[in-house]
């Protein structure tokens, strides 16, 4: 995750859901909220109803993995909890991704193809005045 940092802390955890605002579909909640940096703070919160800790971190990998394919067409400086249904357990990395997109598109965070060309022309920029 190049641009995103976890959320660790319950302070932090406390922060966006009680700011935040949420959306659900069949497989994850999302809850969303501005934090006025540059970067994202994603974290990730499956509880004991889901599994043994075996499927509780295979679900856990299944999301990160889903954000960090992502990860370039969502937009920054928001802090974000997802958090994993029961029926998570039983779903398809696949699924998963499908279920976390939707999520971002409903929250609009997604960005369009315009806005995704000028980040990377930007970071480009940005690379190439390091190595001069």
């Amino acid at each position: 995750m190049k641009h995103t940092e976890s959320l660790k802390k319950n302070f932090q955890f406390r922060h966006v859901y009680n700011r935040g605002r949420s959306i659900a579909n069949r497989h994850l909640v999302l809850y969303l909220v501005k934090n006025g940096t540059q970067g994202n703070k994603l974290g990730i919160s499956v509880s004991k109803k889901v599994g043994k800790s075996v499927v509780r971190s295979h679900v856990t990998r299944l999301i990160r993995e889903s954000y960090r394919s992502m990860e370039e067409e969502i937009k920054t400086g928001y802090d974000m909890v997802v958090i994993a249904r029961v029926s998570c357990a039983d779903a398809s990395y696949h699924e998963v991704c499908r279920s976390l997109r939707h999520l971002f598109k409903k929250q609009q965070l997604l960005l369009s193809v315009s806005e995704r060309k000028d980040r990377q022309d930007k970071l480009e920029a940005e690379n190439g005045k390091e190595v001069e």
